[in-house]
């Protein structure tokens, strides 16, 4: 099994985000030196108070402390984006990593920031379609024409070509069972969100698999899924330590409208260790490597990508997840 590292780009009000960069660099160095195999960014617009650097710049500015790790944005807001301008960041990254770049993308689910683009809503699963179409024909076709509803190009091509044959991967974010079934299609691998709840993600997986067997194609070598994840001394200090960071990050996301239509144990809205449980990794060195095993069991995931910051929690606690984290993917 494989572990990652989701790097937190999202500070509170006042932080001083220059400086932090120190901090980044650190965690990805510790993280390298622990035996991490990626490193992953996230994406959104928009999002005052809360301070948030964009994932290509951040992975660039990153690039040279992850050398030797696949990298990539997780996830990009895709309908959002022009794939042409997405497929050429793509194919850079890919050259400068070295062929370890993985491209991560989702529908999106924030009125304010479709709105902001000028974006239909309703226009989120034609748009990621065609972009990947266009994108797969823009890494392995000199020139293309390509004519979609909604995007187009006539006869032209990237001039740079990727170091993977074919292209860098395409892992499909899905939260509901349609988006499941969509990276089982055209994905390269179904890339679990970190705020999925297991019981779902028995289910899915289950139809994951079915929709891959329908469309005859092998399950992927990588299963990559996303978890909170923080390790402290026992699991009572654990969450107690991590609670005010991730109830801060967990309540932008419903703020965001991010879980509005859930309910039960899918909701946002519980207490905070119902919250956690069968969502976070959270808790002492030999519970959270019995929970690797156990959602390893249960769904089949091998490539675990830990967020272990969220805003406010302390540098000196986040390097000690990732080496402790590092001892248990030994």
């Amino acid at each position: 099994m494989k572990v990652g590292l989701y790097i937190a780009t999202q500070f509170t009000p006042g932080t001083d985000v220059a400086a932090a960069r120190a901090d980044m660099t650190e965690q990805v160095r510790a993280a390298r030196r622990s035996g991490f195999s990626s490193l992953w960014t996230p994406h959104h617009y928009l999002t005052h108070p809360m301070q948030m650097l964009q994932p290509i710049p951040t992975l660039a500015y990153l690039l040279r402390e992850a050398d030797g790790m696949t990298i990539g944005p997780n996830i990009l807001v895709m309908p959002l984006l022009n794939p042409v301008h997405v497929a050429e960041d793509a194919v850079t990254l890919d050259l400068l990593s070295g062929g370890r770049y993985v491209l991560g993308i989702g529908a999106g689910y924030r009125e304010a920031e479709f709105d902001a683009f000028d974006v239909p809503l309703s226009e989120r699963v034609k748009r990621i379609t065609e972009s990947v179409e266009l994108m797969r024909r823009l890494w392995t076709e000199d020139r293309v024409t390509y004519r979609g509803k909604i995007f187009s190009v006539d006869d032209l091509g990237i001039g740079l070509k990727p170091l993977q044959k074919n292209g860098p991967p395409i892992w499909l974010a899905g939260v509901v069972d349609a988006a499941v079934k969509r990276a089982a299609r055209i994905g390269d691998a179904w890339f679990i969100t970190n705020f999925a709840h297991l019981s779902t993600l028995v289910r899915q997986m289950k139809l994951y698999r079915e929709t891959l067997g329908e469309v005859r194609k092998p399950l992927p070598q990588e299963v990559p899924i996303i978890r909170e994840c923080y390790v402290g001394p026992t699991r009572r200090q654990a969450l107690a330590e991590c609670r005010a960071a991730l109830q801060y990050k967990y309540s932008a996301y419903a703020s965001w409208g991010l879980d509005k239509q859930s309910s039960g144990a899918e909701s946002f809205d519980q207490p905070f260790e119902d919250l956690a449980r069968d969502r976070f990794i959270i808790g002492e060195k030999s519970f959270v490597k019995e929970e690797v095993a156990r959602y390893n069991e249960l769904i089949g995931v091998n490539h675990f990508i830990m967020r272990v910051q969220w805003p406010g929690l302390p540098q000196a606690n986040v390097v000690r997840t990732i080496s402790t984290l590092g001892e248990i993917f030994a």
